[in-house]
């Protein structure tokens, strides 16, 4: 009776003959065969020459088959391919989203730093340094701006009603570049309580979000674009109302007499109000082209429109230009969120 076999390799002798004398040492199994562990040597019965079989191990329980494993494809053929992973892993941990890492360590904070030495120095000067000679005469022209005064008889100089009304347009300039594309996106950070104190404290109030700002802008829904404010902010009607009142100023300006303009001057070295309103036009027209730089860029515009940035420089009217002539949101597949599962 043959007796029952236990596989437990399946590579197979590669001889004929090895094949021959390993099935005849099966069939006769009291027949001894010469093993790694055993030392006693006996003549073999089979008609082939007597090889030494190391394929099987010397002792195994009978019945618990072994498994059975190609020589092509095992453990250590795949060794090397993890090996070539776990840089890749190890990389993509530091420097990907998913360690965080080296975003931080990529953080450029001395812009930031020193738009706060600006503005705490704006403001020290601002408090102490500026001229102070006509406290009274400040309060008086602030109430015939505000229209608080009535028909005295003065007439107000014509480049300080000038001024007052475009440093009322400036918060609608900027309220249109930094909505929506100049949010910032890192530490939560809101941009509209610093776009309305700006409609009072000008670049003084703008300042201290300009520090904590950090690009680039949240993704912007599609829906988002159609509600208000958004909707009005991407009107071209809004910017060509803004431009066309910033240049009918301008030139209300333009066209007064030396007499006039030199009046303005003597209140710009004598009053504070005047001359910390004039510093403020400054400093709103100084950033306005980097705000345009950025709104462009966003958009993907900067090819067609990169000829506006030297226009952005002239007070007012360069940026509100810019308004006017660049394309809207929704025609910039780029800068909206993509569609979620759940919207399809």
């Amino acid at each position: 009776m043959i007796a029952s076999i236990t596989p437990s390799t399946c590579n197979f002798p590669s001889s004929p003959n090895n094949y021959l004398h390993s099935r005849f040492s099966a069939q006769n199994p009291r027949t001894p065969v010469r093993t790694q562990n055993s030392k006693t040597s006996i003549p073999s019965l089979s008609l082939v020459p007597t090889t030494r079989i190391t394929r099987f191990p010397a002792f195994h329980k009978k019945g618990h088959p072994q498994n059975c494993r190609s020589s092509l494809n095992t453990q250590n053929s795949q060794e090397p391919v993890l090996d070539k992973e776990a840089p890749l892993e190890a990389e993509l941990g530091e420097n990907g989203n998913g360690g965080g890492g080296g975003e931080e360590e990529g953080r450029d904070w001395t812009t930031s730093f020193l738009l706060f030495v600006l503005w705490g120095g704006l403001l020290y000067y601002v408090f102490n340094l500026t001229p102070n000679q006509t406290p009274s005469m400040d309060i008086y022209l602030l109430k015939k701006l505000l229209n608080l005064k009535g028909d005295d008889g003065f007439q107000l100089n014509e480049v300080l009603v000038s001024l007052w009304y475009i440093m009322g347009l400036w918060p609608l300039v900027y309220s249109m570049l930094l909505l929506p594309t100049g949010r910032s996106s890192k530490g939560n950070v809101p941009v509209w309580p610093f776009l309305v104190l700006s409609c009072f404290g000008g670049a003084y109030a703008l300042l201290p979000y300009f520090v904590l700002w950090k690009p680039p802008p949240p993704p912007i829904e599609e829906t988002e674009i159609s509600k208000w404010p958004l909707s009005f902010m991407e009107s071209k009607l809004t910017a060509g109302i803004t431009i066309a009142a910033g240049l009918g100023l301008i030139v209300y300006a333009g066209l007064a007499n030396g007499d006039v303009w030199k009046e303005f001057y003597q209140y710009f070295r004598e009053s504070k109000f005047i001359h910390v309103t004039c510093i403020d036009f400054t400093l709103l027209s100084a950033f306005a082209p980097f705000w345009v730089y950025n709104d462009m860029t966003v958009r993907k515009w900067y090819d067609k429109g990169s000829w506006l940035l030297p226009v952005s420089v002239i007070p007012l009217l360069g940026p509100s230009l810019y308004l006017l002539l660049r394309p809207s949101l929704p025609a910039v597949p780029v800068s909206l969120s993509s569609t979620t599962p759940e919207s399809k």
